[in-house]
Formats: C-alpha cells, sequence, structure tokens
C-alpha cells in the first residue's frame, strides 16, 4: 500500500514509429496539488488520456489509490473526476439543469448539486441560462460537473486556457482549495507555468515522453543557483570587467546582468570589482529561478516534424 493517488510503473504507449510516452513512473502524493509539465508534443494529453482509461498502454501499471486501473477499471475511475479540454455545456439549459442531467447520468445524491456550486461559488448563479455565463463562470460550471461524484482526485488539462486575468484568478484560488479543504488531490497539466507556481506543491517534469524531475516544488528550486542580478550604469562594461574576473555573466533584455551564484560574500566580491574599476552599482540582489526558467533548463524546443501530446 502506498500513499500516492496516482502511481505509474513503466507506463508507454507508442503510436506507430513514435514513443509518446516512454516508461513513465508518476508518483502523486495524496492531497498535493501536482503540476505535469513539457513542451508541445511531449506526451502530457497521451499520459491523461491513458491515465483516464481513454486509450491503452502499450507497456506499465496505472495505480489510482492502490487500485490498478487494468484490472479494477470501474473501482479506479470512480474516484476520479476530470476536466479535459473544453467543457460540455448546454448553453439553453441553467446551471442548475446541467448539473441535474450530469447527477442523473452518474447516479449521484441530489444534495451533491448544492455542495458543487458552494465550492466553484456559482450558487446564486445557478438559475440563470449558461449562455449568459461568462468564460470563467463556464469553467467554473465544468469544474462543479467534476466534481458531483466526489471524487478523490481532479485530473485537469489546461483549466484555464482562454481565460482573463480575472477567470484565471478564480479558478486558482478554487484549485488551491480543493486539497485542504476537500480533501482532493489535483494532477494539473497546464502551459501557464506562472500559474503552476502559484498552485503547485509537487511537478513532474516530461519531455520526449521520458520523466525529466519529479519531485516537490523545492526539491526543484533545491536544484538551481540563485542568482546574483546586477544594475549598473555601464553594464557593457561591466560585463567585461566581470569576465575578466572570472564571472559567468549574462546579460537581460532590460541591460540587468545575471551571475547564476550567489552568496553574501561573493555579492561583495562582485559589488567591489565594479566599484573599483569606476562603475556605479545601482542595485545588486539575489532571486531564484522562476517555474519558467526551471523548465527551460530541463527541456528543449521539439525539433522534430512528428509530434504527440
Amino acid at each position: 500500500m502506498t500513499d500516492y493517488a496516482i502511481e505509474t510503473m513503466s507506463l508507454s504507449r507508442r503510436f506507430g514509429d513514435i514513443l509518446a510516452v516512454d516508461k513513465l513512473d508518476l508518483h502523486v502524493p495524496q492531497g498535493s496539488i501536482y503540476g505535469f509539465l513539457g513542451p508541445n508534443g511531449s506526451g502530457k494529453t497521451t499520459t491523461i488520456r491513458m491515465l483516464l482509461g481513454l486509450i491503452h498502454a502499450d507497456g506499465g501499471k496505472v495505480h489510482i489509490f492502490n487500485l490498478q486501473l487494468e484490472k479494477q477499471r470501474l473501482a479506479a475511475l470512480e474516484q476520479i473526476g476530470a476536466l479535459v479540454e473544453l467543457p460540455s455545456l448546454y448553453p439553453h439549459l441553467t446551471g442548475w439543469e446541467n448539473l441535474e442531467l450530469s447527477r442523473r447520468l452518474v447516479n449521484a445524491n441530489p444534495s451533491h448539486i448544492h455542495r458543487v456550486l458552494d465550492i466553484v461559488d456559482l450558487a446564486a448563479d445557478a438559475k440563470r441560462l449558461v449562455r449568459g455565463y461568462s468564460l470563467g463562470m463556464r469553467q467554473r460550471l465544468a469544474l462543479a460537473l467534476a466534481l458531483l461524484r466526489e471524487p478523490k482526485l481532479l485530473i485537469l488539462d489546461e483549466p484555464t486556457n482562454g481565460l482573463d486575468p480575472a477567470g484565471i484568478h478564480e479558478i486558482r484560488n478554487l484549485i488551491r482549495n480543493l486539497p485542504t479543504e476537500h480533501g482532493i488531490t489535483v494532477f494539473i497539466s497546464s502551459h501557464l507555468l506562472s500559474e503552476v507556481e502559484q498552485m503547485a506543491t509537487n511537478v513532474g517534469i516530461i519531455n520526449s515522453g521520458k520523466l525529466l524531475f519529479q519531485g516537490s516544488l523545492s526539491e526543484l528550486q533545491a536544484q538551481q543557483l540563485e542568482q546574483t542580478v546586477i544594475e549598473t550604469n555601464k553594464p557593457e562594461a561591466a560585463i567585461q570587467i566581470l569576465q575578466a574576473a572570472g564571472w559567468a555573466v549574462t546579460s537581460k533584455h532590460d541591460g540587468r546582468l545575471v551571475v547564476a551564484d550567489y552568496s553574501t560574500t561573493k555579492a561583495a566580491q562582485i559589488n567591489a570589482t565594479l566599484v573599483h574599476a569606476g562603475l556605479d552599482v545601482f542595485a545588486l540582489h539575489h532571486i531564484r529561478p522562476s517555474l519558467e526558467e526551471m523548465f527551460l533548463n530541463f527541456t528543449k524546443p521539439s525539433v522534430s516534424g512528428k509530434e504527440i501530446e
């Protein structure tokens, strides 16, 4: 028995001569928000489809809360709610009526409608026609549909796709609260890395079907060197001076300089070197690489003409 909501062992899928997913070993802790990241064509969507039983794996196993998907399919899938691609809603019906139709199909308790409307903050708009909903409201209604059967695991593929900043903010806050307030593990795939960084407790990075990193966000950050950022009146001269002193320096588009290392001692040495050379140092501070920067360190754009998501 494990404490994983999702565990895969050597999960693989091939499309002709393309190996879309290559012996993937996912470990998604219960109660986590797991950001599943990868460039286009990396195998994210193929993996999600296998987790949901929409396509069969060519090899390996999938366990959902210790239930083997291949042998205990119905019991495993009953643990999962999912929002993949665009939500299927009936615009000529109210939000409540959309939920009632789905409730009958899945044979959920009628009280669950009240519960999910409260979770997604749509109770006040439940009697309105969906055609009058904003895109953010429609996305929240789609999440309510995914939560109707009280799943222990929610799988989301690009849940904020196409939303404006206000809609993204609403979905982000909703997702953040699911593990702590409702005991739901969230597995989320998204291209908006800044959003994932604000939500995720754990991340997995996939490229060309292979898992390149898996662990907590803090573990990923610990693998990356903190950076020293320098602002000076003569950035081009500063680059030459620092390079001559043995520092590896890069320049940002805004004129700031970056040394891919940091300590208070080294920062003092950099400052002294530049001031001694007659340059003015306006600011000198350290930053940690963003999730986007760490992601780019792990992945490279695909150069193949054959891509499978």
